[in-house]
């Protein structure tokens, strides 16, 4: 049992704890936005980063830089819709991602190389330092996914 006298100085010692205990507690979730390293699922190999950004509660993502800086130079011009002929950085390759849970969904995600649109799913990994992005066609189990690294900030 704790002597009477004890019990205050413990609860004195305890209080500066409290506003970081709180703000722990009330911490939002971590979100895919920020930078990202993508890497080819094929090759394992960095391809470039993505900035993805939060606008109206649903997920985008650009192209800010290539690795090949011959990419740069390139424009998409297999791409459907307002992002044909568009520059590669840039190029917004994801769109309309919205939370459900842990992860996101709902959106699509576009391979520049291709011109082709997928469904798209993410979710973090790593305590937020790794995205696992999903692309697939009609149902996630037949598609490709890519693990994407956080750039520090």
């Amino acid at each position: 049992m704790i002597p009477s006298a004890a019990l205050p100085r413990r609860l004195l010692l305890a209080l500066p704890l409290l506003p970081w205990l709180a703000n722990a507690a009330l911490a939002e979730p971590p979100t895919p936005v920020g930078l990202w390293h993508t890497v080819d699922d094929r090759t394992s190999k960095p391809r470039g980063t993505v900035r993805i950004e939060q606008q109206d509660g649903l997920l985008t993502g650009r192209i800010v830089s290539t690795i090949d800086p011959a990419d740069a130079a390139h424009t998409c011009e297999d791409c459907p819709g307002d992002r044909k002929g568009q520059p590669i950085i840039g190029l917004q390759i994801i769109r309309n991602m919205r939370p459900n849970g842990d992860h996101w969904d709902g959106g699509t995600i576009l391979d520049p190389e291709t011109g082709k649109t997928y469904h798209c799913t993410m979710a973090l990994h790593d305590n937020g330092h790794r995205l696992v992005v999903r692309g697939y066609i009609g149902i996630s189990l037949f598609g490709r996914s890519q693990s994407w690294l956080r750039t520090p900030p």
